[in-house]
Formats: structure tokens, sequence, C-alpha cells
């Protein structure tokens, strides 16, 4: 099992200056690079602190300079927000810059904070139409002279200017929760990044079934790859493995906020949440997060992701985002590069 790191601009509050927060981002991801981590995967989401990505390419284009080895990411673009002749220039572009380092995961997005900025009146079902007819129609564009006529996009023959480095073209990953998504994403050949997000290992093993069964509904495919993303964190002493707890139950009562989107929010900001509020919450509790998130000492953490190694899982994405300090994120991350990706090494 491969190891990489999924990371964002992040704040909670106005606190921080987003140029410290970019200085901050890039030294975590020189840290993965030199740490041997496979891959650096970053985002895209627009108007919210929360999750500062607005485009993971001029990103990537960015790391691509600072980085040596570690393949560099889309962890995912949102699909409904790109024109495909766009997407394929774009990233062909990328992976010229990054040397031919590039992946692309593609998601149909989850905030209806976004789509109904951007795409008004767009819900998830929509989004995730928009993504199967975009995949397909950007391979098209790679080949060349490549028309399209569908539901959302119609165009002439076209070629993406440029062609990317990574022939036929660089890896896409599909961000997969429900059957029909794996099946999407192993019928067109795409690998699959899923989340469980706050719950459980019975998730994990919930999305790899859907996983194997959409790989078995396609006999004739080759097996993709399949990505875990869970937030990770590596303690010192348990009272850093509590305080880790306690920072991930804050961030995603947070993340809920975001996704309900009926808090009022400023300057990028959601209003804050009181800290009762956030106690009384049993289903985002701290104990929640050290018993479901990745979330303990080494040998802790090295457990857990050997059960992951042996349902079949190829790579395991290390989140970083939790709301916690620059120095917390920092530590935690050389501790998992130092103490537990050595477990692993063939």
């Amino acid at each position: 099992m491969k190891f990489s790191l999924f990371v964002h601009m992040e704040r909670l509050d106005a606190s921080q200056d987003h140029k410290t927060l970019y200085e901050e981002f890039v030294t975590l991801c020189e840290i993965a690079d030199r740490g041997g981590m496979h891959a650096i995967w970053t985002g895209e989401h627009h108007g919210m602190d929360f999750t500062i990505a607005p485009n993971p390419f001029v990103t990537i284009a960015d790391l691509a300079r600072r980085t040596k080895t570690a393949r560099l990411g889309t962890g995912t673009v949102i699909a409904p927000f790109w024109h495909p002749i766009k997407l394929a220039g774009e990233a062909a572009m990328t992976d010229l810059i990054c040397d031919g380092r590039l992946d692309i995961g593609i998601a149909r997005g989850a905030y209806s904070f976004e789509y109904e900025r951007l795409l008004p009146g767009l819900d998830a079902w929509g989004a995730g139409q928009r993504m199967r007819e975009l995949i397909p129609a950007v391979k098209g564009l790679w080949a060349g002279d490549y028309a399209h006529e569908g539901e959302f996009y119609t165009f002439p023959a076209t070629t993406s200017a440029p062609k990317p480095l990574q022939q036929p073209f660089p890896p896409i990953w599909v961000a997969a929760r429900d059957p029909n998504s794996h099946e999407f994403a192993v019928a067109n050949d795409c690998n699959v990044q899923v989340t469980p997000l706050w719950q459980g290992d019975d998730e994990v093993e919930t999305l790899m079934g859907r996983f194997n069964d959409a790989c078995a509904k396609n006999p004739e495919k080759p097996r993709p790859k399949i990505m875990l993303l869970r937030h990770t964190y590596v303690g010192s002493d348990e009272a850093d493995i509590a305080q880790a707890a306690d920072e991930m139950s804050v961030y995603y009562n947070y993340f809920f906020a975001w996704f309900k989107n009926e808090k009022p929010i400023h300057q990028g900001l959601i209003e804050r949440i009181a800290p009762e509020d956030i106690a009384g919450n049993a289903m985002l509790s701290g104990d929640v997060m050290r018993k479901n998130n990745v979330v303990g000492n080494a040998d802790e953490v090295i457990s857990r992701l050997k059960a992951y190694e042996a349902m079949g899982y190829d790579e395991y994405s290390f989140w970083v985002d939790t709301g916690m300090s620059f120095e917390r994120k920092k530590a935690s991350l050389e501790r998992f590069l130092s103490d537990v990706m050595p477990a692993f090494k063939e």
C-alpha cells in the first residue's frame, strides 16, 4: 500500500493571513515529498476559507518546482464547474509543467454553497450526470479531433492544446460513494477515491465491497486502483492524541455546518459554532473521532492501516486538514513518515 498527503489551505477564523497559510501548505507538501510519500493531493473549492483551493492546477504547477518525486494530484476538480475543452487543456498543460507527475481526481462536488453560486439550480444528481459526460469527453479531446453532442456540452471537432506528457493520458480518479459511481469509474477505466469521512471502519469495508462489486460487473476491464482517504493523526502521548480527537470534533462540526449551508457566512468564514453546541453533538464527539478516524500512537495507526491494506486498498491518503495548528499538523506528519511508513516497506 502506497501513502500520500491530502491537503488544502484552511482556516476556521481570520487569525491567520492567506499568505502564511499558503507557505505552511507548501511546507507540508515539501515534507511529504522528502519523506517518500507517493503523492500529494489538493482539491478545488470556491468562496470558502474552510477549504481554500480555487484552482488545483495553479497550485500543482507551483508544487512541481518545489517537489522532486511525489506525484501531484487534483483531489478533486469539481466536474460541473469545468467545460471539457478547458479541463483537457489545463490538465495537459499542468502535466507538461510537472514532467508527467499529474494525477486527475474528479468529483461531482459536495457543497450546495458552491453550486448555488457557480451553477444556480444544480443539485448532486445533476452534478453527477455532468461528471459522467465530462470524463469521456476529456479523454476524447486528449486523443484529438473529437466532436461532442451531449446533454450538457456540445462542440465541433476539437483537439486538446497542448496534449499531456503522459500517454495516452494522466491517470484519472473518480471520487465514489454510491454503487453507481463505482460502476461508472470501473467501466470507464478510472481509478477510485473513497472516504468514510467521520464514519468508522464498517464504512471502509462497505466502500471496498462496492468497489469489488463494480469490478465483478466489469470482468473485461482491468482492475483499477482504489485509494482510501482518512483524517489521520499520529500522536506523541495520550494527552496529545486526546487533543487531536477534540480538534477533529470541532473540524467536523464546521464541515457539517458548511455542508448544510444554513449558517450566515461573512468574508468566507461561517458563523462561529458555540462551544456548548459542539460539546453537545454526540455524533461528532472527540471519543467518536478517536474511535472512527485514524487517531492514535504509531503502533495503533500501523494496526489500522495494515487492516486497510489487507482489505485491498492500493493507497492510503493522510488527510491532514483538521483545523489544528500548523505545528501540530507538521509534527503528526513527521511522526507518520518516521514511525508508521517504514512498517510498510517491501
